[in-house]
């Protein structure tokens, strides 16, 4: 398995922009499927975006398509997401996570995870 660690979250105003990224340790990064899943205080982790190993296939939440964007450096290890036009219902802690076989959307499916970094957006 991998081990992951993410970075780049902090405060943003509404309508600005933050990127997080995602640091994988070992060196078959590139063979795992790769998520970004968020979870609200008070609310279940929901699914945000998704990467398939080669980069190829991609899915997004409907609540962030148009305005995230998911990508990945295999030569780096990382996966990022970029998030822009950010919205007060934004805030959440967010967590990547990565597995070998499963590429969806269920959070359940995934294997390694990420502690998480918070992103707080203020209207």
């Amino acid at each position: 398995q991998v081990q992951l660690v993410e970075s780049g979250g902090g405060s943003a105003q509404a309508g600005g922009s933050l990127r997080l990224s995602c640091a994988a340790s070992g060196r078959t990064f590139s063979r795992y499927h790769m998520g970004w899943f968020r979870q609200a205080p008070g609310k279940e982790r929901e699914f945000v975006a998704t990467i398939s190993w080669s980069g190829d296939t991609i899915y997004y939440a409907d609540s962030v398509k148009g305005r995230f964007t998911i990508s990945r450096d295999n030569a780096k290890n990382t996966v990022y997401l970029q998030m822009n036009s950010l919205k007060a219902e934004d805030t959440a802690v967010y967590y990547c996570a990565a597995d070998r076989s499963y590429f969806g959307v269920a959070g359940a499916q995934y294997h390694s995870w990420g502690p998480g970094t918070q992103v707080t957006v203020s209207s």
